[in-house]
């Protein structure tokens, strides 16, 4: 029996797809992030809206009439 640790592999594979991978996955993070900013930072400020006009709404149940 052996005691030292055993690396398993696919095919000669190491360890280095795993790193590069993670690397790249990194990186088009960075860039994804990087534009977006670029987009926030060109965005048009809109002039504010007015206030909305008055709205009449109807209440179901509040056809009432005034008897004098």
């Amino acid at each position: 029996m052996s005691n030292e640790q055993m690396e398993l592999g696919f095919g000669g594979t190491k360890i280095v797809a795993v790193t590069n991978r993670r690397e790249r996955r990194i990186s088009r993070g960075a860039w994804w992030f990087g534009h977006m900013r670029q987009i926030v930072d060109r965005a048009m400020d809109w002039p504010a809206t007015g206030e909305p006009r008055p709205e009449q709404i109807w209440l179901p149940g509040a056809r009432r009439q005034v008897r004098v």
